[in-house]
């Protein structure tokens, strides 16, 4: 079958301008041009196409690239199109296969990591991208079909390196063409070239546009909410406005045609429950819209109150329901997601008219003062807390850091798994017995007393027997308790306490009622940034004590005499030896945080990839600490046996975060790597690590260095865990930016390989959350073995080379021989002042 077959049959190109082509006679597998379309069809998506053999794969990536490593974008690969295309910037006929506008997103080199046709055959493609705003090391993972599934669909990953930008959006901060400066709304709209810089309109200012005919996003059926992220105290800074934190049920109205639908958090259909609401909702100018709000009960105070809405629902007294508007998804065919939160506010304040403040349907206020005084505020009022908002942020479904919540009484949701009968004649309940998920499993969180009427306790009784279960969801002491009625976990409680004990019990905890529009299986312990964690390490297994000086391991290699580094002829064997040796130096940079990793099963020559979650098949050893903003499965290890089973898995590189799981939220360490450019002599990297550390001196922080194993060092900065990721990542970039503003011949602080010509990147990007840095004592995916290995400045300023120490050679050696260079890490420690 001819190549571009598939792309012809589906196009008739006395109609469409796109190129017909022909599949170029070539050899070359190694790489060529890459170009990202960004293509308006049915539905926005970008095409990634990697020139092969003569013509372009193609994959349909649904929202774009992302420069986040977290981020796993799907991607169907498509037909192959032909090396003209590549150019292709235009409109798409309507009635042909896929109509719209097209615009050449972006462009360069790609080059494959390993044999290109072997990866697309087993189905991981490892490459490097060189383009306007696409760079580094990416990874296309082909995905198991399912039953029926005609598409073959991939996942495209941005790996864990100096390119990565974790939080960042570049599809959000991007969206006009490389190669005319348009955009795809101008290209629809006929336009050939830009005469002048484009210049944003500001939002309409009089009344909210109804009817609008320039918009044609098709309205979605349910959109996950936006969710906030627990904090001891709220944000402060001229970037975050602050709302008051509602005490009712999350709803989402999708209004379309005049019909409206009220839908919970987790897409349920609620309008039945709140018909009030939707007919609030019916006389609103639009055709279409999608608001997120949140549906409460006032109680005599003015503040919103939980128990009354339960009241209410159960008394059928709608009249009683309002519903408070914060924010404005969709809008007549325009979807405004992307917009800022100010925009959208503003867009909607507009929508719901002058007359906000009383009736059914209202506008929730911000305010613009300082968030601790808006807590004090509201905290008097008798109010529940704050959710505080960036102005500049786009809404992102899902737990992140662009909504922040800070409570005056600590309450959350929890399981309920059983029920104490009680004793007295005419009472059905005594407590309620409470749970929460840990790691995947039910985890006790003790009883709850108070809250509930003798009706409210003997209905909730009547409906707890209803779902009775043989046995506890959980081992221990209370498990074997006799007086507890177990039950199925299907109900969820929302529950006011006062405190946690260590071990995250409730204490004086009072029942505020049931959560019904959230599943229990999404119930966790909800911790604030600078508390406690609820994930606690487990205590180092008995087995990895030592015996003669080097830990003891039960993890058994497989094949332990394959060669990992080809050159060197190093196994894995000797990778095991390598970290017996060092590991009572490593542990402590190593253990108890999670940890990214670089595998190489076939060794460092053949196909590598990236591993940051857990997968099938992996060993006990390696534990698994569900991340409390995205439920994601973050892998770490807690003894040398962890490690051990890392081995075993092929891992060449560990890196870690720059924080324990215990403060996972506040980072414990800053690492700036310096990565010189390609011409640049070994010398003007040691001369750039001390002039950091002459800098970090001269702000009174205490500065560590290790060799990184690769072209530069890693400077360290131990710190106290006390700032939140945000603000080391700020400081990180301020000195960076500081170090390139005051010597730009020789600094940068930019990313892009054209910044970097003849000078040394200061790579501060390692400083946000998710990012990673190879841990000290970790080997390299290297040709030469080589090691990261901490130590001292008089080394630095000698004759030290990035990569002179290698797996079992004589350097490494002197080193473990001679005292530890960062002997004095914890005492180092310093808080970051801000």
């Amino acid at each position: 079958m001819e190549r571009l077959e598939a792309y012809r049959a589906k196009r008739d190109f006395r109609k469409t301008k796109e190129p017909s082509g022909k599949a170029r006679a070539r050899s070359r597998s190694n790489g060529g041009i890459f170009v990202v379309h960004k293509h308006a069809a049915t539905r926005l998506h970008y095409d990634l196409r990697l020139e092969h053999d003569g013509v372009l794969w193609s994959w349909a990536v649904t929202r774009g690239p992302s420069l986040d490593p977290s981020e796993k974008r799907l991607a169907v690969h498509v037909e192959d199109h032909p090396l003209d295309y590549a150019s292709f910037e235009g409109n798409i006929p309507k009635g042909e296969y896929g109509a719209g506008a097209v615009i050449v997103w972006d462009e360069g080199t790609w080059v494959p990591e390993f044999d290109a046709d072997f990866g697309m055959r087993k189905g991981h493609i490892s490459f490097e991208l060189k383009g306007g705003r696409l760079n580094g090391h990416w990874h296309l993972v082909r995905l198991k079909p399912r039953a029926g599934e005609r598409t073959e669909n991939w996942l495209l990953i941005k790996a864990d390196d100096a390119a990565a930008r974790p939080g960042e959006d570049i599809v959000a901060d991007a969206p006009e063409s490389v190669k005319s400066g348009l955009t795809i709304e101008e290209i629809a709209a006929g336009k050939t070239a830009r005469s002048k810089p484009r210049i944003k309109a500001a939002p309409a200012k009089t009344k909210a546009r109804s009817k609008r005919a320039a918009g044609s996003a098709e309205l979605p059926d349910f959109v996950p909410p936006c969710l906030a992220t627990l904090a001891s105290s709220p944000p402060e800074g001229e970037e975050w406005v602050h709302e008051v934190k509602f005490d009712g049920y999350r709803l989402q109205a999708r209004l379309d045609g005049g019909k409206v639908r009220l839908l919970t958090r987790t897409g349920l259909d609620w309008t039945p429950k709140f018909d009030s609401v939707a007919k609030a909702l019916e006389p609103l100018d639009c055709d279409t819209a999608l608001i997120d709000g949140e549906v409460v009960v006032l109680a005599e105070g003015g503040q919103s109150s939980f128990s009354a809405l339960q009241q209410a629902l159960s008394e059928r007294r709608p009249d009683r329901m309002i519903f408070y508007a914060f924010d404005l998804l969709f809008l007549d065919g325009v979807d405004l997601r992307e917009e800022p939160l100010a925009e959208r506010k503003e867009r909607l304040r507009l929508l719901l008219g002058e007359d906000t403040r009383s009736g059914a349907l209202r506008y929730s206020e911000h305010f613009s003062e300082p968030g601790g005084k808006m807590l004090r505020h509201v905290c008097r009022m008798g109010l529940e807390g704050l959710v505080s908002k960036r102005t500049d942020a786009p809404y992102r479904s899902g737990r992140g850091s662009d909504w922040i919540k800070a409570k005056c009484t600590l309450r959350q949701e929890f399981v309920i798994v059983g029920y104490l009968p009680s004793e007295k004649t005419g009472r059905g309940l005594r407590s309620l017995v409470m749970g929460y998920h840990e790691d995947g499993k039910l985890r006790p969180a003790g009883n709850v007393g108070t809250g509930f009427s003798l009706k409210e306790g003997n209905e909730l009784k009547h409906r707890l027997d209803g779902i009775r279960a043989a046995k506890a969801p959980f081992g221990g002491d209370l498990a074997r308790d006799k007086r507890v009625v177990w039950v199925k976990p299907e109900l969820v409680a929302e529950v006011e306490y006062r405190s946690l004990t260590s071990d995250n019990i409730l204490r004086h905890a009072s029942f505020q009622g049931l959560r019904e529009d959230k599943p229990a299986r999404d119930v966790v312990a909800e911790v604030a940034k600078d508390a406690r964690s609820v994930a606690k390490p487990k205590a180092r297994a008995e087995r990895a004590e030592k015996a003669g000086g080097r830990p003891m391991t039960s993890i058994e290699l497989s094949n332990a005499d394959k060669v990992l580094w080809p050159d060197t002829g190093n196994t894995k064997r000797d990778l095991l030896d390598h970290y017996e040796r060092v590991w009572d130096r490593m542990e402590r940079f190593v253990a108890n945080r999670p940890l990214s990793l670089v595998r190489a099963p076939d060794g460092v020559e053949k196909q590598r990839f990236f591993q940051k979650h857990a997968s099938k098949g992996m060993s006990d050893a390696i534990r698994v600490l569900k991340d409390p903003q995205d439920g994601e499965e973050l892998l770490y290890v807690t003894d040398f046996d962890g490690v051990a089973a890392l081995v075993q898995m092929g891992v060449v590189e560990i890196h870690v975060w720059g924080s324990t799981n215990d403060m996972l939220e506040q980072p414990d360490n800053i690492v700036f790597d310096l990565d010189p450019d390609e011409g640049l002599d070994v010398e003007d990297v040691r001369a750039a690590t001390l002039d950091v550390k002459r800098r970090l001196d001269e702000l009174e922080m205490p500065a560590l260095v290790k060799t990184s194993g690769g072209k530069g060092f890693h400077v360290v900065v131990p710190l106290k865990p006390k700032a939140d990721w945000q603000t080391v990542k700020t400081f990180a970039h301020d000195f960076a930016r500081a170090m390139e503003q005051s010597d730009p011949d020789k600094y940068t602080a930019t990313l892009s390989k054209k910044a970097r010509t003849g000078r040394i990147f200061i790579d501060y990007l390692r400083n946000g959350r998710g990012a990673t840095a190879v841990a000290p004592w970790s080997s390299r995916a290297k040709p030469k073995s080589t090691v990261a290995v901490p130590v001292t400045w008089e080394e630095i300023a000698g004759k030290r080379r990035p990569d002179d120490f290698t797996m079992g050679g004589k350097l490494l050696d002197g080193a473990l021989k001679g005292p530890d260079a960062w002997a004095d890490f914890d005492k180092m420690r310093r808080a970051l002042r801000r």
